[in-house]
């Protein structure tokens, strides 16, 4: 059993989470400080039990995200309004979750225990890096049997943000051109099979070791971002879906066509509020658009579940790796170094 100043320390004051000792325990990946990689832990914590509407879900997998690593850095800092000041009130990471449904709580009516689920938890607290969690049952959705829980983990979170970013762009026409800038992470392998599937032609930019494999995924064109600037050469697009966003706003218009559209889903804090300030001035003076999607979270998902059950979407997994490495797999995505979507298998 953990004494009570450790339990404290790991479970924070979210109260639903007990003490442990008559709720059992659960091994969990946590983070007592703000920091990197390292600050990640593997320990003992109580295991949550499910509420009115909610699902305790036995996770199988989950996956690393950029909000992932801004939750454990504690970035931008304003947000720790939200998560604590000087420490985390949630200690356990994961916003993509599969898994079984374990129990459900009173006034469930979507799921019964035994039902294999997925989706994007970050509304609902986060906390997948975990055995178990417990979860709003309107955050998830019914897994594609066509799927394993690791390939289910990878989609959630950066499939959504792919499909949402595409859907704000308006009408899509085939033998349009888009440029998607980040392109070897969990986005955007999704976005260019989405692309593809609407028949545009697709460039995928990111650094000079992803490229095989994104030539492989099926990029029409691939640029390494170390040795050409896309925003300072002579092509143009119709459509660009930036997962960076590292330059400014009127560099990003440039490299439209005529009414072409741009559309961030993440990237620095001061750029993304560049471009939302800067959006306004510069559909006035171009007829260009430059917009900051804003997720809704796992909308798109009820949607994309025939295109995976049918093998049509296919995530690109990085891994899997065991939760005990869930410290040396932040480590890479801090570096961004991974090939696709980071997925921790818990078994």
């Amino acid at each position: 059993m953990m004494d009570t100043e450790l339990m404290e320390v790991v479970m924070g004051d979210r109260p639903r989470e007990g003490a442990g000792s008559d709720r059992g325990l659960m091994r969990a990946a946590v983070f007592s400080r703000y920091g990197s990689a390292h600050r990640l832990e593997l320990r003992d914590v109580g295991r949550p039990e499910p509420g009115p509407g909610e699902v305790l879900v036995r996770v199988r997998a989950s996956s690393i995200n950029d909000w992932d690593a801004g939750r454990l850095a504690g970035r931008p800092y304003f947000t720790r309004l939200f998560t604590g000041l000087l420490r985390p009130r949630n200690r356990t990471l994961g916003c993509d979750v599969a898994g079984t449904v374990e129990r459900v709580g009173a006034h469930v009516g979507r799921f019964r225990p035994g039902d294999a689920v997925y989706g994007d938890i970050h509304a609902a607290g986060f906390g997948a890096f975990a055995e178990y969690v417990c979860v709003d049952q309107n955050a998830l959705e019914m897994k594609p049997a066509s799927l394993t829980f690791e390939e289910a983990a990878a989609v959630p979170h950066g499939a959504t943000l792919a499909w949402q970013g595409l859907a704000s762009m308006g009408v899509i026409r085939p033998g349009q051109s888009l440029l998607i800038n980040g392109a070897g992470g969990g986005v955007g392998p999704i976005a260019m099979q989405l692309g593809k599937l609407r028949g545009l032609e697709v460039t995928g930019v990111d650094r000079a070791d992803k490229l095989p494999m994104l030539r492989e995924l099926g990029f029409d064109h691939v640029l390494d971002y170390q040795r050409h600037d896309f925003t300072a050469g002579a092509s143009r697009y119709d459509l660009i879906l930036d997962v960076r966003t590292n330059r400014s706003p009127f560099r990003y218009a440039r490299a439209l066509k005529p009414n072409g559209v741009y559309v961030t889903v993440g990237g620095a804090s001061l750029r993304l509020l560049q471009v939302f300030l800067c959006g306004p001035l510069i559909k006035m003076l171009s007829g260009k658009t430059t917009e900051v999607l804003a997720l809704r979270a796992n909308v798109g998902l009820a949607e994309m579940g025939p295109l995976l059950e049918r093998g049509e979407l296919r995530p690109v997994i990085d891994g899997p790796y065991a939760l005990e490495d869930v410290a040396t797999a932040m480590g890479t995505f801090e570096r961004a170094e991974q090939k696709g979507r980071m997925v921790i298998a818990i078994e």
